[in-house]
């Protein structure tokens, strides 16, 4: 279970890359003889690819094919083939539905299992729609997500047989084939029923859910372990279990297997002859091969305590299915690892019985020399990205008298597998100093965190705990510094706390321009010599084109104390602030418009030199954000990494002309869209051609 072969195979993201490797492993002649062999030619007269069979059925020709599909002795057969009257669901999509195959998936079983027992999450992964009869196309959709977001995977119904029987995981009746069908879009996703062979059951949970998974030593589990998996399920969160602690798949002498992947799907307190005890139920995924120790279906006399009454209130089934019950002690005998998927209000329904957590998203990146800072020994940690965290709404219940706020913060690292890359990550938590939602370099040395993970090249890193309320900061770090990669982070709260972007300081910070200072008249000619600056290279037409302003500014620097910055002036920043301040449309300014921008590179310059602290002419990056502030443009840690990647020179600063371009192209399109959200509702609704003009023409 722990060992993953998984983790080579694409993600949705990859279906190309899957193609390509496919076909590597294929060769283009055998790809196309298959396809020929199973449905009849695949082209038409014009050469191209068509996603129809003969038999007018879709085709799914980018599904990647591994070695043991392409055996002499599998048939690809649609459902209509193997059985006379094949039904997508029957009686309901079930726990009971999953059996294993030839593949070494039971992480994937196990997860498909508890999804079966969440209706409206299993009709999001699984649309019920879909049938055999009605509308028939060959074709079936299934819903996986996918780093915040659900993605549509569409497969054909040609599955792998041998002797006319499915090879892979089917249901116990025969004329039901939605378990089937989901096992292959999953393997799509994946890369190819190959890469379904070992796995994590936590992932899967968390790509049929988009819930937050966490992996827990059952030895270190609360004693009140049935308290604990109670207010687990209650909040409807999806349950694994497995013993890893002997040869794959051999059974210890009471039925466990070893690193199998079971389902937990209750906790009950059951009533005997002799008092209640605690029992936990469990689900094989094989659908069979159960727990033969004290209250198992064969070999537990303690039933024989139980009144009937009870047993049906519990929906025991004594026959070989695959289910069985056993006590809280053996659970914990016989178990080292539980796997937890926790779910948000927005993935299943609350009710009297289930409260789910509520849920803040934010995506992110590690840019290097940028947001990587690394490690916190690393010596750059304050400059990852943080999130403010205030806890402010206590527990409704909590297990003690002292006030504490419940969460859950999640980190992922986001299509590390595609690039082929684990990076080792973390989350770390600090108590936010007063007054300020974003640490600094200086507060490292004075400041530990409240709590911390490990890093862990695990594709998601989970802290779950309570804290009391207050001010917290959380930062998502790589363990090596100017790693680049992308993440998500999920913050899960009982109530609606939540967690935001950090302001940086300064960002509000405009102390450096309050007292009236004007440094760019040192740095510029005045009002008058720009005037003749003007006629100079503007010539008779009295405008100013693009070629015009970079001769006229290249001049206006040369004299001040800016000087050697006409270098870094290029002709396409003149065209952007010539088109920018260009009020008709001509690419060309008068004298007036040149005045409107003349006023503003007068302002700008005096932000540029009062923030250019060590004179260099240039603006180191982290001066880049308070320079914004002090023009009146606030924006936060994403939109400085764009800044960071799109505006900066090799070494993280800024040239003069570069500012200067950088604020007028934000200052427009600023304007530009405020002018557009009239009724200030955050949101513009454009044309497509107005889209073009406002993307072309700046």
């Amino acid at each position: 279970m722990s060992v993953s072969s998984e983790g080579s195979g694409p993600s949705v993201e990859d279906d190309v890359e899957s193609v390509s490797s496919t076909d590597e492993l294929l060769g283009s002649q055998s790809r196309r003889w298959l396809a020929d062999l199973l449905h009849g030619d695949m082209t038409h007269d014009n050469g191209e690819v068509s996603t129809v069979g003969q038999d007018g059925l879709f085709v799914d020709y980018h599904f990647p094919l591994g070695d043991l599909e392409l055996q002499d002795d599998i048939k690809w057969k649609r459902p209509k083939e193997i059985c006379s009257s094949p039904q997508f669901i029957v009686d309901g999509a079930t726990r009971m539905d999953v059996r294993q195959g030839k593949l070494n998936d039971c992480w994937l079983l196990s997860a498909i299992a508890s999804l079966s027992l969440h209706r409206p999450l299993l009709e999001k992964v699984v649309p019920l729609n879909q049938s055999f009869q009605d509308g028939y196309n060959g074709c079936f959709t299934f819903q996986f997500w996918q780093y915040g977001q659900w993605v549509d995977v569409r497969i054909d119904d040609l599955l792998p047989t041998q002797g006319g029987q499915l090879i892979y995981l089917n249901s116990p009746e025969k004329y039901e084939f939605w378990s089937s069908l989901l096992e292959k879009a999953y393997a799509k996703l994946k890369g190819g029923y190959r890469a379904l062979d070992m796995g994590f059951p936590h992932e899967a949970m968390v790509d049929m859910t988009g819930g937050v998974s966490e992996v827990l030593n059952v030895a270190s589990l609360p004693r009140e372990l049935p308290a604990f998996l109670t207010q687990l399920l209650a909040k409807g969160a999806l349950i694994n279990c497995a013993n890893c602690q002997g040869p794959l798949e051999q059974r210890n002498e009471l039925g466990i297997m070893f690193r199998h992947a079971y389902s937990l799907t209750a906790v009950n307190k059951v009533k005997t002859k002799h008092g209640t005890v605690d029992l936990v139920r469990i689900l094989n995924p094989w659908g069979n091969t159960e727990w033969e120790g004290p209250w198992s279906d064969f070999r537990g006399p303690e039933w024989n305590s139980v009144s009937v009454e009870e047993q049906q209130r519990l929906d025991r089934v004594n026959k070989e299915d695959g289910e069985f019950w056993m006590s809280v002690p053996d659970f914990r005998q016989n178990f080292e690892v539980m796997e937890v998927c926790h779910m948000t209000e927005s993935l299943c329904q609350p009710g009297p019985n289930v409260q789910p957590w509520s849920c803040v998203v934010h995506h992110g990146n590690w840019v290097p020399r940028i947001s990587a800072g690394g490690r916190p020994e690393a010596g750059w940690f304050w400059q990852n990205p943080q999130f403010f965290f205030p806890l402010s709404k206590e527990d409704d219940k909590s297990e003690d008298s002292e006030r504490s706020c419940s969460f859950l913060v999640a980190l992922m690292q986001k299509h590390h597998r595609r690039r082929g890359i684990d990076l080792a990550i973390a989350l770390h938590i600090y108590p936010a100093p007063p007054d300020l939602q974003h640490l600094t370099s200086s507060h490292m040395s004075s400041l530990r965190p409240v709590l911390c993970s490990a890093y862990t090249t695990r594709r998601e890193v989970v802290l779950r705990s309570r804290l009391p309320p207050g001010r917290y900061i959380i930062i998502p770090s790589t363990y090596e510094p100017n790693q680049e990669g992308a993440f998500l982070v999920r913050v899960l709260t009982e109530k609606g706390n939540a967690a935001v972007p950090a302001d940086k300081p300064g960002i509000q910070d405009v102390s450096l321009l309050k007292e009236p200072s004007y440094p760019h008249l040192a740095a510029l000619p005045n009002l008058k010599s720009t005037h003749r600056l003007f006629n100079k290279h503007c010539g008779q037409s009295g405008v100013c084109k693009p070629v015009h302003l970079h001769s006229l500014l290249s001049e206006a620097m040369q004299g001040g104390v800016l000087a050697g910055s006409e270098k870094m002036l290029s002709l396409e920043q003149c065209k952007s602030l010539v088109v920018l301040m260009d009020s008709q449309g001509l690419a060309q300014l008068s004298w007036q418009e040149f005045k409107g921008l003349w006023d503003k590179i007068r302002r700008w310059t005096d932000i540029f030199l009062v923030y250019d602290k060590n004179k260099s002419k240039r603006l180191e990056y982290r001066e880049v954000g308070p320079a914004l502030a002090a023009a009146g443009i606030v924006v936060d840690d994403f939109i400085m990494q764009l800044i960071g990647l799109r505006y900066t020179e090799p070494d993280l600063t800024i040239s003069y002309p570069g500012f200067l371009y950088l604020l007028m192209k934000l200052d427009t399109m600023i304007r530009k869209f405020q002018a557009y959200d009239m009724v200030g509702m955050g949101s513009i609704t454009i044309s497509y051609k107005q889209w073009l003009h406002m993307t072309l023409f700046s």
